[in-house]
């Protein structure tokens, strides 16, 4: 299959935004992966160890009793996201497992560090009771003063980091 172009970005954006107002709309909530995350987290604590869920007062809110921790909307979105992806991947012809990294690094330390990153933000997400995505899109949307603080300080971060890192990301000559 031929690989299709990107979608272009403002076209991304709206469909983005209309997405964000669908899911207000009909869930009452906007979007967001971490609180998806933590109820899957929950279910499978809840098949292991059951008693402990009940012990523990935050987990047992969720899945305390006939509670089913899966029963919300946030985790079919999570879902939706994870298949919608992987349905776009392969009509786009895109859908390929590779690791995505600079000539430099090998891909032992590119997994590595993928999976630092990732334990560091769903830390951080559990720690500020939300993900980037809510907090950037869905607290954005509603114009909260901290969401918009937020968002120029994670992308002012990322641009002040990446100055240090982007010889990690060179990419060779031939590769090109």
């Amino acid at each position: 299959m031929k690989t299709r172009p990107y979608i272009n970005p403002y076209v991304g954006g709206v469909l983005l935004g209309l997405t964000l107002f669908a899911a207000f709309y009909l869930t009452g909530a906007g979007l967001g992966a971490s609180s998806a995350v933590n109820r899957v987290q929950v279910a499978v604590l809840d098949n292991v160890a059951p008693k402990a869920v009940d012990k523990m007062a935050y987990c047992a809110q969720l899945a305390g009793g006939d509670k089913n921790p899966l029963d919300s909307p946030s985790v079919m979105m999570l879902l939706g996201t994870l298949v919608g992806g992987m349905v776009a991947g392969v009509l786009s012809g895109r859908f390929k497992p590779e690791v995505r990294k600079g000539a430099g690094v090998s891909n032992g330390t590119r997994l590595a560090l993928a999976l630092l990153g990732g334990l560091i933000m769903g830390f951080g997400a559990r720690f500020s009771r939300g993900c980037t995505s809510g907090q950037a899109l869905s607290g954005g949307a509603v114009l909260s003063a901290g969401s918009w603080l937020f968002m120029f300080s994670v992308f002012g971060g990322a641009y002040g980091l990446a100055w240090f890192l982007r010889r990690f990301w060179r990419v060779e000559e031939e590769a090109v």
